[in-house]
C-alpha cells in the first residue's frame, strides 16, 4: 500500500494511445537518445517525433535508427534514414542530434501490424515542410527547452 493525495477530478484521464491514421504530418524531433540493443552488440539512436499541427497534435511517434549494429544492411538503412532526416530540416553537417530538435519537418506514416499482430505507426519518409502538403494545419506549439543527451556521449 501506499499513501497518496491524488483526486482524479483535478486530471484529464488517459485517452487510448491507437495508432495515428497513415498519412502526412508535420512533426518536430522533441527528443534523441542513444539506446543499447538489446543483443548488446551495438546500440540505435531512438527519435521522438511529436506532431505539431492537426488533429493529432501532441502525440508522438518513434524511430530507431541502427547506426552502430553488426548488421552493415542495418547501418546503411540507418544511415540513409537520418540523411533524409537532416535534408528535411537543412541541417546537413550534423555534429549533435539536439541541432534537430524542434525543426518542423514532414513526415509520411504508415500503419502495420508487427509480429505480434499489433498495429503499429512507421515512419516512411521525411520531407522538408515546402515539399509536402500536411493532412491538417494549425498554429506550431513552442520549442521544447530541455536539451537530451546527444548522440555519442559517453553514459
Amino acid at each position: 500500500m501506499a499513501a497518496i493525495n491524488f483526486n482524479a477530478a483535478e486530471v484529464e484521464p488517459q485517452k487510448a494511445f491507437d495508432p495515428l491514421p497513415a498519412g502526412n504530418y508535420v512533426a518536430v524531433i522533441t527528443e534523441s537518445e542513444e539506446k543499447a540493443t538489446k543483443a548488446g552488440t551495438g546500440s540505435y539512436l531512438q527519435l521522438t517525433f511529436e506532431v505539431i499541427e492537426g488533429q493529432y497534435q501532441g502525440r508522438k511517434v518513434w524511430a530507431r535508427l541502427n547506426l552502430n549494429n553488426p548488421n552493415e544492411t542495418a547501418v546503411s538503412i540507418a544511415r540513409a534514414e537520418l540523411s533524409a532526416i537532416c535534408h528535411a530540416v537543412n541541417v546537413i553537417d550534423l555534429k549533435d542530434t539536439t541541432q534537430l530538435h524542434d525543426l518542423p519537418m514532414v513526415i509520411r506514416l504508415n500503419a502495420k501490424p508487427d509480429k505480434d499482430g499489433e498495429v503499429r505507426n512507421e515512419i516512411k519518409k521525411y520531407e522538408a515542410m515546402s515539399n509536402s502538403k500536411p493532412a491538417a494545419t494549425t498554429q506550431q506549439k513552442p520549442a521544447a527547452t530541455a536539451a537530451p543527451k546527444p548522440w555519442g556521449a559517453k553514459k
